[in-house]
C-alpha cells in the first residue's frame, strides 16, 4: 500500500497492492495492520455504497459534530471524479479543493477526514461507489455546500450534472459558517 499526499493536509490517495494475473486480481481495500503502520489511526464503523448513471452529481457533503465523518471511499464499478473541499476554518487550505479520478481499472481510494464536504460525479452509467465511515449517518447533522459555488471553483468537467433537490439548494460557501477548526 502506497499512500500519497494531496494539496489539503489529512487527505490522502491510498494505492492499494493489487495481484493480477490470468485469473483476474486480488486486492485488501482495507487492514487494520497496515493503516495502523502508515499512521492512519481511523475506527470505521459503517460500510455504504451507491450506484449511479453517467453524470449523476452528489454533494458537496457533511456530517457537523459531533456525527462528523472521516471517510475512505473507492470505485467498485466505473468511474467517479471525486472532490473533497476543506471546510476547517483557520486551515491554511480553506475553502480549497483536491480531485481524483476514481475508477473501476486504478483501484485508486481517497481517505478525506472530518471537515472536508464531499462529492462526486459519475463518469460512466451504472457506476458503483463505496465507503466506509467513522460515525453513522445523522440526518439532523448533515450539511450540503452548493456544488456550483463559484467561490469554490470546482470543474466537475459535466455540462448536464443530475442532481437532488437538496443537492440543488447547497449552501453558498461565502454565507457558510463551517463547524469545524482546524
Amino acid at each position: 500500500m502506497k499512500i500519497e499526499k494531496t494539496a489539503i493536509e489529512g487527505v490522502v490517495i491510498v494505492h492499494p497492492d493489487v495481484f493480477e494475473d490470468e485469473r483476474g486480481y486480488f486486492m485488501e481495500s482495507y487492514s487494520l495492520k497496515k493503516w495502523q503502520a502508515a499512521g492512519l489511526e481511523y475506527t470505521f464503523v459503517q460500510d455504504n455504497e451507491s450506484k449511479s448513471a453517467k453524470n449523476v452529481l452528489r454533494g458537496l457533503h457533511f456530517q457537523k459534530p459531533p456525527f462528523a465523518q472521516d471517510k475512505i471511499v473507492r470505485v467498485i464499478r466505473g468511474a467517479v471524479m471525486d472532490v473533497a473541499v476543506d471546510i476547517r476554518t483557520g486551515s491554511p487550505t480553506y475553502g480549497k479543493h483536491v480531485c481524483v479520478e476514481l475508477t473501476e481499472s486504478n483501484k485508486l481510494q481517497f481517505l478525506l477526514p472530518a471537515g472536508m464536504a464531499h462529492g462526486f460525479v459519475a463518469r460512466e452509467e451504472g457506476s458503483i461507489f463505496a465507503y466506509k465511515v467513522t460515525a453513522p449517518y445523522a440526518p439532523q447533522s448533515e450539511g450540503c455546500l452548493l456544488w456550483n459555488d463559484p467561490d469554490l471553483g470546482i470543474d466537475w468537467k459535466c455540462d448536464t450534472p443530475l442532481l437532488s433537490a437538496k443537492d440543488q439548494a447547497g449552501e453558498r460557501f461565502k454565507t457558510f459558517s463551517s463547524p469545524f477548526k482546524y
